[in-house]
């Protein structure tokens, strides 16, 4: 198991301290985490980790160290784990993926949990570095199959997100559905990854800000923290899962230390 800090940060100056998140989520994983809720041991001397290091402000040198180093792990690696960073690197992080699948003969899945679908047109002039409100669109558009993506946990679209899902079929899964029945939810998103390589991709609020205040877009009616939990129990199961970001926790805004916490508790639950 890889564990990877990409503290990468295009947000419109609206996710700056979400940079801070992979070192804050492994220091609480060493001093607070000891197990995950199956009993296994966290020893957080023992895992395989890396840094990206990256200057935020040239997005050109940082994007490009994004993607070649997350294409050298996809090659060489079973399943890798990347802390972000806000949601902008999984633009770079899924291009990187999408290609490594292409190249293997490989049919690629992304299931994101996210109570936003990240899908406004990119900005012009932007085009290669989208933020993190446009990265899953942009990734879309350039060739990643929608057919093969799920957004799960959504609950506030701009019109223009909306429409640009209907029209290119994305699958959805609504916060109402999701938490209705959680295990048959469960079973019908693992049976959409089916036969597929998958890599997932969690922003911290598709849990309701009870649970996780420290994230720059609080949306009431979210996940709770069991519930989110429950859920990557069951998606870590998945054989061909090779990728998970965890993106836009930032301790600066967190209280308590709760939202980093509740990161690192996922990321237990993961290796």
């Amino acid at each position: 198991m890889y564990i990877v800090k990409v503290p990468g940060i295009n947000g419109l100056g609206k996710t700056n301290g979400c940079e801070k998140a992979g070192n804050e989520i492994l220091k609480c994983l060493n001093e607070e985490i000891f197990s995950s809720e199956y009993g296994k041991p966290v020893d957080a001397g023992k895992f395989d980790l890396e840094e990206i290091h990256l200057d935020n402000s040239n997005l050109e040198i940082t994007n490009k160290l994004v993607y070649k180093n997350a294409f050298k792990m996809f090659e060489s690696k079973d399943r890798t784990i990347f802390l972000g960073g806000d949601h902008s690197i999984s633009y770079f992080l899924g291009k990187a993926f999408l290609d490594y699948c292409e190249n293997d003969g490989k049919e690629p899945c992304l299931i994101v949990f996210d109570a936003h679908p990240d899908c406004m047109p990119v900005t012009k002039g932007c085009e290669k570095y989208p933020n993190h409100e446009e990265w899953l669109r942009a990734l879309i558009e350039q060739g990643f199959p929608a057919k093969n993506v799920m957004i799960v946990g959504s609950r506030n679209s701009d019109a223009q997100e909306t429409e640009f899902i209907i029209e290119k079929n994305i699958r959805i899964i609504s916060m109402n559905q999701l938490t209705e029945n959680l295990e048959e939810t469960c079973e019908i998103i693992m049976e959409f990854s089916d036969r597929k390589e998958l890599y997932l991709s969690l922003d911290i609020d598709v849990v309701d800000p009870a649970f996780a205040i420290g994230t720059g877009y609080k949306e009431p009616g979210g996940l709770t923290s069991r519930e989110f939990v429950y859920i990557v129990q069951r998606l870590n199961k998945i054989k061909k899962l090779r990728g998970v970001d965890l993106v836009e926790i930032n301790p600066k805004i967190d209280i308590n230390g709760m939202t980093v916490k509740l990161g690192a508790k996922i990321l237990s639950e993961l290796i």
